[in-house]
C-alpha cells in the first residue's frame, strides 16, 4: 500500500536552515524533479526574498552550501542550483533508497515541511530510522494510504500509538467518569504505564495536528 506522509523535520545542519534562520522574510521552496542518485547534493531552490545581495551573502556564510548558481530571477523571486557541503543533513537519500518521492519541501517555522509518497510503512520506518540515526528531529503531521479506491488516513499515527489509542477508547479510559485506570489499560498491551501514557500523549498529539491544525501551524 503506497503512503502519502506529511512530516516537520528540523536539524541545525538541515539544508539552508542557516540562511533561513538569518533571513526572517525568506521562503525556500525545492523544485521538485526526477531525481534518482541518492548521492546527488545539488538541488534547484526556489527563494524569495527581498534582498538578493544580502540573500547571497547569507548564502556564502551558510555551512551547509558548497556553491550555488543563480538560474532565474524574477522581482524578489531567484532560481539557484544549490551544492551542499559534505556537513549537510539531508532526508533525500533515504527517500530515494526506498523508492520513494519527495513531493513537495518548503521552509516553515524554522525547519522543512515535507511532503513523500512512500512505497509501505516498512518505507516510512526506513526513513524514520535514518532521521533518528543523523539526529533529525522528524515529526509525522499526517498519512494518507491507498488501496485503489479505499483511502485509510492514520494521522501520522505510529502502529503503537494507535493500538494504545484503540485499547484506552475500547475500555473506557476516555470515557466520563473513567471506567478503567491507566495502569490497567497499560496492562492489556503488556507495557508499563508511563510508556502507555507517552503513547497516548504523543498519539493525542498526532491527531489533533493532523485533523485540526492547518500546515501553517505545524512547528517543532
Amino acid at each position: 500500500m503506497s503512503l502519502t506522509v506529511k512530516i516537520y523535520i528540523e536539524h541545525d545542519q538541515l539544508a539552508l536552515l542557516p540562511t533561513l534562520r538569518k533571513s526572517d522574510d525568506a521562503t525556500i521552496e525545492v523544485i521538485t524533479q526526477a531525481n534518482t542518485d541518492p548521492d546527488s547534493n545539488v538541488f534547484p531552490f526556489l527563494i524569495r526574498h527581498d534582498d538578493r545581495r544580502e540573500l547571497e551573502t547569507h548564502l556564502d556564510e551558510d555551512p551547509t552550501v558548497d556553491s550555488y548558481e543563480l538560474v532565474d530571477e524574477s522581482g524578489d523571486t531567484y532560481i539557484y542550483y544549490i551544492e551542499h557541503s559534505d556537513r549537510t543533513k539531508l532526508l533525500s537519500p533515504a527517500v530515494t533508497s526506498v523508492n520513494g518521492l519527495m513531493l513537495r519541501a518548503e521552509t516553515r517555522s524554522g525547519g522543512w515541511f515535507v511532503q513523500l509518497q512512500l512505497p509501505d510503512r516498512e518505507a516510512l520506518n526506513a526513513v524514520w530510522e535514518y532521521a533518528k540515526r543523523h539526529g533529525i528531529h522528524f515529526d509525522i503531521t499526517e498519512v494518507y494510504g491507498n488501496i485503489g479506491d479505499v483511502s485509510d488516513i492514520s494521522y501520522g499515527l505510529t502502529e503503537e500509538q494507535e493500538e494504545a489509542l484503540k485499547v484506552a477508547y475500547r475500555s473506557g479510559y476516555f470515557s466520563e467518569p473513567r471506567e478503567m485506570a491507566l495502569s490497567d489499560v497499560a496492562d492489556e498491551i503488556g507495557v508499563s504505564s508511563t510508556a502507555m501514557s507517552g503513547r497516548l500523549r504523543r498519539g493525542m498529539r498526532n491527531l489533533i495536528s493532523a485533523a485540526l491544525m492547518e500546515d501553517e501551524d505545524v512547528d517543532s
